[in-house]
């Protein structure tokens, strides 16, 4: 096939302890995903049905383990977030999937941070408008390599964290989630097929805030990844 102009590079995320690359396919990421966290947001953290976001697959930072990796300070914000996340990568695909069989679907693991222009997101919230320019922008997806879940098993308790100049502002565990990974994988794959390459962000604890030119931002999930970056 003959392209008009040149196709954009793939974008992928390393496998730790290997040389190959998870291709990424699209970004999901589920809002408010812990109650402390929903509170913080102004939300009823009930267990209301989870709802999602998406980011483009070009988002996607790879942060090599013991390397600070510069992320540029987005435009047209005042209010740039971090959020600490665990996230799922998907190796098997499926529509309506039970969550009891969810675990199958998943290929391996990793922590990212969710970065936010918060100010943006929560101009747009309140007009009832997508949050796109909030949170789908260039850079917004650090990450830390895969963790095959053949290594790692799958995590349903576990310290999530995050750390800004060696401060900590997030802390949380994996069995705080309102909505389990299996449970995620279940609700989201109601909506849509999912395939492999696709990332599922699925969440953050509570002490979300902002970060500033120059901070270095740390963060990770116990037994899965630590990441490092600092905002340019």
């Amino acid at each position: 096939m003959n392209y008009v102009i040149p196709p954009a590079p793939q974008p992928a995320v390393p496998v730790a302890g290997s040389g190959d690359s998870f291709p990424v396919r699209r970004i999901y990421c589920v809002g408010r995903n812990y109650a402390a966290h929903a509170r913080e947001m102004g939300s009823d953290p009930d267990r209301e049905p989870p709802f999602f976001f998406c980011k483009p697959a070009d988002a996607v930072v790879p942060v090599a383990p013991g390397v600070t990796t510069d992320i540029a300070y987005p435009p047209q914000t005042a209010n740039y977030h971090h959020e600490v996340e665990l996230v799922v990568a998907i190796g098997k695909g499926g529509r309506d999937i039970a969550a009891a069989g969810a675990n199958d679907h998943v290929w391996g693991y990793a922590a990212g941070f969710d970065m936010t222009r918060r100010d943006l997101q929560f101009a747009l919230r309140d007009k009832g408008r997508p949050w796109e320019l909030g949170k789908a922008f260039d850079q917004s997806a650090p990450i830390t390599p895969i963790v095959p879940a053949s290594r790692c098993g799958h995590p349903a308790s576990g310290r999530v964290w995050l750390t800004v100049n060696g401060t900590l502002k997030q802390e949380g565990d994996l069995a705080d989630l309102i909505w389990s990974v299996p449970e995620t994988i279940a609700h989201l794959s109601k909506y849509f097929e999912l395939c492999p390459g696709d990332l599922i962000f699925t969440g953050t604890p509570e002490g979300v805030g902002p970060v500033v030119r120059g901070d270095l931002v740390t963060g990770g999930v116990a037994g899965i990844g630590e990441l490092a970056i600092r905002i340019a």
